[in-house]
């Protein structure tokens, strides 16, 4: 004899559904909600699965920046020597801001080049979501490849501006040393600190627009407390808050790509643990900041 089939009731749930809710019973069957907020090993999981979109997409959008204009790809690198200049006979000449740097040039070429990465990959990360709409409200897929996608953008348009640089730094008169191969290293700690501002600052614009239209003017202060064109330690001294300013994050990166360039900065490992720790802190946390909110980007 077989036994016997269990019988549904008369809202078609059987025996062992019976007093679960709707909810309850969906996920008893493996249905889980549309556009909600997965596990994060789960979430995990679909991002690296998915990476190799992260990577196409940044390299479409590093192609077509600048595609609409005559020099194209070439304002990646004309927009940074252009705005040193000008800084330069502003700070440099007329303001005379060169005060305790010997090599002036190359310190400032340096903060001028790397604060453009900071300033471009905080401001476009911020919109990484709000910017894509059509595409999140499209399809289904891990929302945090966006900002990752759109910092791993800034980072292959500011790389060919990194060899000029490293043509212009020795021409400046500096002189080649091993601490230069620690380049990249102080490059990748900083594009893992801004993909980390990427997450915090994808929710927040998401969850209160009005956060983009702050971040220009916040990112224009960060430029005068950072050390771009003067010395922190000359002009803010080495007391609390000289200390404060120079440990910042923005001042830390600026400063820690210095020391592999410049004979005048030293090396030290209290500025690497520091941008390491700026790094690991700022991208957990952001990571997770943003995961706490992926039902909110949209359904897929």
């Amino acid at each position: 004899m077989t036994s016997a089939e269990p019988v549904a009731d008369g809202q078609g749930r059987l025996p062992d559904e019976v007093g679960l809710s709707l909810k309850e019973i969906a996920e008893s069957n493996g249905l889980r909600q549309v556009g909600g907020r997965p596990r994060l090993s789960t979430y995990l999981s679909g991002l690296w699965g998915r990476r190799h979109f992260a990577w196409m997409l940044a390299k479409s959008q590093a192609y077509s920046q600048n595609q609409g204009s005559y020099l194209g790809q070439a304002w990646n690198i004309l927009n940074p020597l252009i705005n040193a200049a000008v800084y330069l006979a502003i700070f440099g000449y007329v303001l005379k801001t060169d005060r305790g740097i010997e090599n002036y040039i190359a310190y400032l070429l340096i903060g001028i080049f790397f604060f453009q990465f900071i300033t471009r990959a905080i401001t476009l990360g911020s919109k990484a979501v709000v910017g894509n709409t059509g595409l999140v409200n499209s399809l289904q897929f891990p929302r945090a490849l966006l900002p990752i996608s759109t910092v791993l953008t800034e980072l292959l348009t500011f790389l060919p501006a990194t060899v000029v640089l490293l043509v212009l730094v020795p021409l400046s008169g500096e002189p080649f040393t091993w601490w230069w191969l620690a380049l990249p290293g102080a490059i990748a700690l900083m594009h893992v600190w801004g993909t980390g501002m990427a997450f915090l600052l994808a929710r927040l614009v998401v969850e209160v627009r009005d956060v983009a239209n702050l971040i220009p003017f916040i990112m224009r202060a960060l430029m005068y407390f950072s050390g771009v064109f003067f010395s922190i330690t000359t002009y803010a001294g080495s007391g609390l808050i000289g200390t404060a300013l120079a440990y910042q994050p923005v001042a830390v990166y600026l400063q820690l790509a210095r020391t592999c360039l410049m004979v005048e900065a030293e090396p030290s490992a209290t500025l690497w643990l520091a941008a390491l720790g700026w790094a690991v802190v700022t991208l957990v946390v952001g990571f997770l900041f943003f995961w706490r909110a992926e039902a909110k980007y949209g359904r897929g």
